[in-house]
Formats: structure tokens, sequence, C-alpha cells
């Protein structure tokens, strides 16, 4: 079984993807700090690594050139839970602050709260609090 798990994004401008990330609270992996050809997010009790990849890098690891997705396509929907309704409306704000667009509103969603980013390169990313006790029962 594997021990870690690593989500690969292509960016544009890798210095641009640092600095919107660190605006918006998140944290980097020590490691890759000083790094020009990579950063990497970490998210989670179990540290999950995002990889910040510039796209030249990205391609080669793939063999293919990264997805389209600055208006039509979407990769993937990279989903984080932060806690709370008001940790939602601070993320989604300081995403727009650093440069980011909002692409859904927050809102209640069922038993989740939460509202949803694109980071300057178009990933999207969904901010989410989730309440537990209104989870339906099968």
């Amino acid at each position: 079984m594997p021990n870690e798990f690593w989500v690969n994004l292509p960016v544009e401008n890798l210095d641009r993807s640092r600095q919107f990330y660190k605006e918006i609270g998140f944290t980097f992996h020590p490691e890759y700090v000083d790094r020009d050809d990579t950063a990497a997010l970490l998210l989670g009790d179990n540290q999950v690594l995002v990889m910040l990849l510039p796209e030249a890098a990205f391609s080669t690891f793939t063999g293919h050139a990264p997805a389209e997705v600055s208006g039509t396509g979407v990769e993937a929907l990279l989903s984080i839970d932060v806690g709370s309704r008001e940790r939602v409306h601070e993320v989604i704000g300081q995403a727009v602050k650093a440069g980011g667009t909002i692409f859904s509103e927050p809102q209640a969603q069922g038993w989740m709260y939460g509202a949803g980013f694109a980071d300057p390169d178009g990933h999207r990313w969904n901010v989410l609090c989730t309440d537990v006790n209104q989870v339906p029962q099968e």
C-alpha cells in the first residue's frame, strides 16, 4: 500500500503560484522552499503533498501537455476541509485578494458548507466545512 500521496499541478509561473498559495495560508514542504523547479504544498494531518510544477516539467513527467483549464476545462476539483463557515469565507476572500477567482459563492450544500475558487492557473479548489451530525444516515 502507498506510504505517501502527491497531486501534481502544472503552473505557468512558479513564483506567482508560490506567492498565491502563501497569501491564502498554505504551508510549504521545507525541502522544496528554495527550489526553482518545483514547490510543494502540505495538506492535512497526513501531509498530502500538492506539487506545483512548471508546465515543461509537468509535461516531462506525464508525456502530455497540461490540460487547458483556463475557461472551459477542469482537470480535477481539489477539496479541502477548513473547519468552519468563517474559515470558508476567509479562504475565499484571501484567494480573491491574492489573484484567484470565485467559481462558487459560499453556500450550504446539504451537510456541507462551502465555496470554490480557481487559482491563477485555473486549478479549482473546493473549500468546505462539514457537519458530521447532518450526514444522512442510510
